[in-house]
């Protein structure tokens, strides 16, 4: 008689299961080390660079990638209240996860309402350094084991640098200061309130909006950014 089959498939299933939890294990360490190095590092690039280029090459369109990273004492103050403002109001006071925004952008979402996301600054670094724009559940289990890192490792004022350096501006234009380049032909150091606020509207959805034409939008941040005394 021949030998049943089936105790060696489940030994390789079995073999394969942790072959793919200890590589997800080692991608995960590997991306909390980053997260360590960039307390003192910062980044040549992100996955949301690297998903545009590789998007643009598909679609056989030119693209030309603006990036200048500056630290947080040459990006006005105006200009990182607009962003606090108008992505992360409570920035300062959470720790990576902002449950009050969660239930209320859910909330809005069960009532047909389109509001902002509940992601933290934090959390959207997270995912443009490390996953780019696709979403997925693992994806978002992903990023939210790695908020706690870049909480407890950068601290508040390195995290608000990293983002508004790195962050998506429009097409090709990634950070601040090249976005003040681009769009307002001065440094990030010397834009006032309302090109402040104009540039932290685009945000949402940065490769269809630009400054000139957030009014309204801009009009509420700079109302909030009064409220929160700024």
């Amino acid at each position: 008689m021949r030998p049943s089959g089936r105790p060696s498939a489940r030994f390789s299933v079995r073999a394969l299961v942790v072959w793919v939890v200890v590589g997800l294990g080692l991608l995960w360490s590997l991306a909390a080390l980053t997260i360590v190095g960039l307390k003192w590092i910062d980044p040549p690039t992100t996955a949301v660079h690297v998903q545009r280029r590789v998007q643009a090459w598909v679609d056989g369109v030119p693209y030309r990638e603006r990036y200048t990273f500056v630290p947080l004492s040459r990006i006005s103050p105006n200009l990182q209240h607009a962003v606090i403002a108008a992505e992360d109001a409570r920035f300062y006071q959470h720790h990576g996860f902002d449950w009050q925004a969660m239930e209320i952008a859910a909330e809005g979402d069960m009532d047909g309402k389109r509001l902002r996301g509940g992601s933290t600054l934090t959390q959207q670094l997270v995912k443009n350094l490390f996953f780019g724009t696709n979403r997925s559940i693992l994806r978002k289990g992903a990023e939210a084991s790695l908020v706690p890192v870049a909480e407890l490792v950068l601290g508040k004022q390195r995290i608000l640098e990293l983002y508004l350096n790195e962050v998506e501006l429009g097409p090709g234009i990634y950070g601040v200061e090249a976005a003040c380049r681009s769009y307002y032909g001065t440094s990030a150091r010397s834009v006032d309130r309302d090109e402040a606020a104009r540039l932290a509207a685009v945000l949402p959805d940065p490769r269809r909006r630009r400054p000139q034409a957030m009014n309204r939008y801009s009009g509420i941040i700079l109302r909030r950014m009064g409220q929160m005394g700024w």
